[in-house]
């Protein structure tokens, strides 16, 4: 197995059209552990950790730009007020160590349906910034990303650059259901981002498919029924779970059967909307 090491940007784009078939490296949480155990044995691996401008993030025009070598750990204590639902995901990722070493761009590389950090990216239609040497910087919406179990729009010849999230126009909630709060994977996982000047709500849907997805049909119905000023609903509540429970796929696994995270997924929806909604209308304590 090779291993190439670059220090910029440029070579590790270089390095990435010279080797298309090299798997990238950020923080190696995901990566090493499939080599450790002999899932895969790919012929290169591409370590980015040395290039220091994906360590960064910045905000321009209220739109956060987070570098794909920024960890866990950084969103946490530097955007858990822009970023809320995203950091609240973070908080939830391994242990402390894995935190600090594990990254928002590793998440989305590896493209598993459990990973932790897509519900709330697709709730707040983030935006993934990716380039290769040949083409440039493309944008894909992360509700276009991914495409399968652990398959996503990266051509061969690109590597994740960062991720464009705007700042939280109202709340974002994040929950997830496993054995414990963190250091496990998810069973299943919801977010959802409440947008009222658009006068919509935002959802992702976590390990209940085979990719990460959003409920758009629970979306559409809140779109059409809600009443921003007002208290929920119960019926609109339960019929919000629904469907978010409808637009998942679950499979039967040791973590759980489909039928469990069918009803899980209707328990985190109502649950996330509902904390979300008292904090829109001011109810939730400080």
């Amino acid at each position: 197995m090779d291993f190439l090491r670059p220090t910029t940007w440029e070579e590790a784009l270089a390095a990435k059209a010279e080797r298309p078939e090299a798997v990238p490296l950020q923080g190696g949480t995901d990566v090493m552990v499939e080599i450790n155990f002999g899932v895969r044995r790919p012929p290169a691996l591409l370590d980015l950790t040395r290039v220091a401008e994906l360590r960064t993030w910045s905000e321009a025009d209220g739109v956060h730009r987070v570098g794909a070598g920024v960890p866990y750990t950084t969103v946490v204590e530097e955007l858990g007020g822009a970023l809320p639902g995203l950091a609240q995901a973070s908080r939830t990722v391994g242990s402390p160590q894995i935190r600090n070493r594990g990254t928002v761009g590793g998440n989305l590389g590896a493209a598993s349906p459990a990973g932790d950090c897509h519900p709330p990216l697709l709730a707040a239609g983030a935006v993934v910034e990716v380039e290769s040497r040949e083409r440039g910087v493309r944008l894909i919406p992360a509700a276009e990303f991914y495409l399968g179990v652990k398959r996503s729009a990266l051509l061969p010849d690109e590597l994740i650059r960062a991720v464009r999230v705007a700042g939280a126009a109202g709340p974002q909630y994040f929950s997830k259901v496993g054995t414990r709060n963190a250091m496990v994977i998810a069973v299943c996982s919801f977010a959802v981002a409440l947008h009222p000047r658009e006068r919509r709500v935002g959802t992702g849907i976590g390990s209940a498919a085979p990719t990460p997805l959003r409920a758009t049909a629970a979306e559409e119905f809140l779109s059409a029924e809600l009443d921003w000023s007002a208290a929920l609903d119960p019926a609109l509540l339960r019929r919000f779970g629904e469907l978010c429970a409808a637009a998942a796929a679950p499979i039967d696994d040791v973590r759980g059967t489909a039928a469990y995270r069918r009803h899980a997924i209707a328990v985190l929806a109502r649950r996330t909307l509902t904390w979300a909604w008292d904090d829109h209308l001011g109810r939730r304590a400080a």
